[in-house]
């Protein structure tokens, strides 16, 4: 596969943009393809993660243990988060050469929420491409990334039980 990657962009405001990578993911580890996940504003407790850390060709960075919402932090706190992401994605690029697939779950709504630089998101997608298929999932898209990304899938909410209320359920939503 080297020299064929693909960047995949998977965005917007309705459901399953983590759920379709996931997809890809075992679609990718079924057809002997090694995958590299990592969860950006996301800790280590969403449903997926307990499944494909046990999926063989599948590896999953550990995030952080506990991930508040940017609504409740502090400057400070954004600050230290948008270093920490600046760090990982640097990580991420050093382990490239090792996988077929990379997703990046949520890279998008870090360069949208300012905690990880859209500079650093397209040098590494420049810097990467021809090496590994890159999924990136999230709610908004910027117009280099979308530039740049060989599938763009916009993921657009019609109805939503969120919209009457219901809370967020374990295995459905997270």
């Amino acid at each position: 596969m080297p020299g064929t990657g693909e960047i995949h962009a998977y965005y917007g405001h309705g459901k399953g943009k983590t759920t379709a990578a996931v997809g890809q993911a075992v679609r990718a580890a079924g057809s002997g393809l090694k995958v590299l996940v990592y969860q950006f504003l996301k800790d280590n407790s969403s449903g997926e993660r307990e499944i494909l850390g046990s999926v063989p060709g599948i590896t999953c960075l550990p995030g952080k243990e506990h991930v508040k919402f940017l609504s409740r932090m502090d400057t400070a706190e954004k600050a230290e988060l948008k270093k920490e992401n600046e760090k990982k994605l640097d990580e991420i690029g050093k382990l490239c050469g090792s996988f077929d697939m990379v997703i990046l779950d949520e890279v998008l709504c870090a360069v949208w929420l300012e905690v990880l630089e859209e500079d650093s998101l397209v040098r590494f997608l420049q810097e990467k491409r021809s090496s590994a298929e890159i999924i990136l999932t999230g709610h908004e898209i910027s117009g280099k990334v979308l530039g740049i990304a060989g599938y763009a899938t916009e993921f657009k909410k019609v109805k939503h039980p969120f919209d009457k209320g219901l809370k967020a359920r374990k295995g459905i939503e997270y």
